[in-house]
């Protein structure tokens, strides 16, 4: 176990990747002095954030929700994903007594089912193929089927939705009363920023069937987008002929397994309270159902598919059960991930812990400000830092990710820059206290910013594992050990001097044994010479 040294940080840079290549590498491409010195002079190793090593499948990229909950678990949590695609082929999905219940009370009420959610392959909010299993079953009990679908380009490369349509399509049966009733880009109804003009689009579309466009069929609502310039992302929502909103007495079914992005669209769908915008007509639905438990204030409106499995003596319970103090800080667009999936998916505080949100940027895409609010973040991290109060302190940069997302390079480099100037700052404020910081990332995605087998931007999340730097670190620590991100929880208890609980099957990195430079960065010589 290290000697302790207090604050100990956790600091996750959202999206960072770890790729050797520096083509279309906004992470090599990058001037980061403060990035580059660590690497020539701190411990460091390699972490795994995709597929098995954190219980998704194989191929599968990390995400954000996944990988905040592996850093916070400390033990590989096995995440929607599988968990669904388990209960699909083994039967009991189909068997599930909420699932009859929902056909059950809409051929009481004769409504039909509205399903919701991303319909796209890409394993980070939802899977089309749950889609397809919930659309023929439901169909198949003789209820109709209404499929909002909400377009990709984000977990997936930009204009891929043509060929999810047609595999979503493909596997519908055709003698089966299931229709697409309105297609959005994720930008409108998944808006997770209270960016109420882009909801009140996509409501309105999926409720009242209004919009300004109608088509006749999805293909052609994706067409029309492409025609006008708008990625998968951001096709304005449009209505598919013959759809003329939802009724009284018809059901929801949110099939995202993320919750993060689908509260908005549902609190404006079933919460009496909501005041976001003017909804106009507010629908009465017979019964209303998410895959997952999305938030405690949306748990009076609908019921849960699959409930939250808990997950106990994580890194902030451990903590807190110490009587430590404990400081959970982001902003807007990463501070459930730093709160709600870094504590396990539960909307608790424990005793000892304390947040700070601040607020993102108002801007319509984040190249168009790719430090965010990584400024205002760093002036109350390093605050906090100084001010002798906190034990453990978690704190996410989205920069690397938001910006990454958007598949503009030059900006992806201003968002790593600007990252890389508020490390430089939480360094100093780090070794001013006496403190250690481990720098780290949840998943990749700016180190890949062109896909040269599509010939499209890459906008999705990589398979690439993600760098471990420990600055400032206790004399008898000369590196890390690669691992996973389950192991993350276990290194920052060993620093913070505390033991790792039997819950925990992570290892801590620390390691008292020398091991070459592995971290690529060019201008690492540059900085260790400075």
């Amino acid at each position: 176990m290290a000697s302790r040294l207090r604050p100990a940080l956790l600091c996750i840079l959202d999206g960072w990747g770890h790729r050797p290549d520096p083509s279309y590498n906004a992470i090599l491409d990058a001037r980061t002095p403060n990035y580059d010195r660590m690497i020539a002079t701190c411990p460091q190793g390699l972490i795994d954030a995709s597929e098995s090593f954190v219980g998704l499948p194989k191929g599968q990229m990390g995400n954000s929700e996944v990988g905040h909950m592996n850093l916070g678990a400390g033990r590989v949590a096995v995440p929607e994903l599988p968990r669904i695609d388990n209960a699909i082929e083994d039967g009991s999905f189909a068997k599930h007594p909420l699932l009859a219940e929902l056909i059950s009370t809409l051929k009481k009420s004769g409504g039909a089912c509205h399903l919701l959610g991303l319909a796209s392959p890409g394993g980070v909010h939802s899977h089309q193929d749950h889609l397809v299993f919930l659309a023929n079953h439901i169909a198949g009990a003789g209820v109709p089927v209404w499929i909002h679908a909400f377009l990709d380009g984000r977990d997936m490369p930009p204009r891929s939705a043509l060929e999810c349509v047609q595999a979503i399509e493909a596997g519908l049966k055709k003698d089966l009363p299931i229709r697409f009733a309105t297609v959005s880009g994720r930008y409108y109804p998944m808006d997770r920023d209270k960016r109420w003009e882009r909801v009140t689009l996509g409501y309105d579309a999926i409720v009242d069937a209004k919009a300004e466009t109608t088509v006749k069929t999805p293909k052609e609502a994706v067409e029309k987008g492409y025609a006008a310039g708008q990625d998968d992302e951001f096709v304005k929502p449009t209505v598919i002929d013959g759809y003329r909103g939802m009724k009284d007495g018809d059901g929801l079914l949110m099939f995202n397994f993320r919750a993060d992005r689908a509260r908005q669209i549902l609190t404006a769908l079933l919460d009496p309270r909501f005041d976001g915008f003017n909804r106009g007509r507010v629908v009465k639905f017979a019964m209303a159902v998410g895959m997952v438990e999305y938030s405690a204030a949306l748990n009076p409106f609908l019921k849960t598919l699959y409930p939250p499995e808990v997950i106990k003596m994580g890194l902030g319970e451990t903590v807190s059960k110490a009587g430590l103090k404990q400081l959970r800080i982001a902003e807007t667009e990463k501070y459930a991930h730093v709160t709600f999936f870094f504590n396990g998916g539960e909307e608790r505080v424990f005793d000892g812990e304390e947040r700070i949100l601040v607020p993102s940027p108002k801007v319509a895409t984040y190249d168009l400000k790719p430090e965010m609010s990584a400024p205002e973040v760093t002036d109350k991290l390093v605050d906090a830092i100084g001010s002798g109060k906190f034990d453990l302190i978690v704190v996410n940069y989205a920069n690397s990710d938001m910006v990454g997302h958007t598949g503009n390079l030059d900006a992806a480099i201003k968002a790593i820059e600007a990252v890389d100037t508020s490390l430089g700052r939480l360094m100093d404020a780090v070794k001013k206290a006496g403190g250690v910081m481990l720098v780290t990332a949840d998943h990749g995605n700016a180190e890949q910013m062109y896909d040269e087998t599509t010939h499209q931007k890459h906008t999705q999340h990589t398979l690439n594992r993600v760098p471990a730097l420990l600055f400032n670190a206790p004399a008898n620590v000369r590196s890390l050990s690669d691992g996973k991100l389950a192991d993350v929880a276990p290194t920052m208890l060993a620093l913070i001097g505390l033991p790792q609980p039997q819950e925990m099957t992570g290892h801590s990195l620390l390691s008292e044994t020398a091991r070459p430079v592995v971290l690529a960065a060019p201008h690492a010589t540059a900085a260790a010479s400075d």
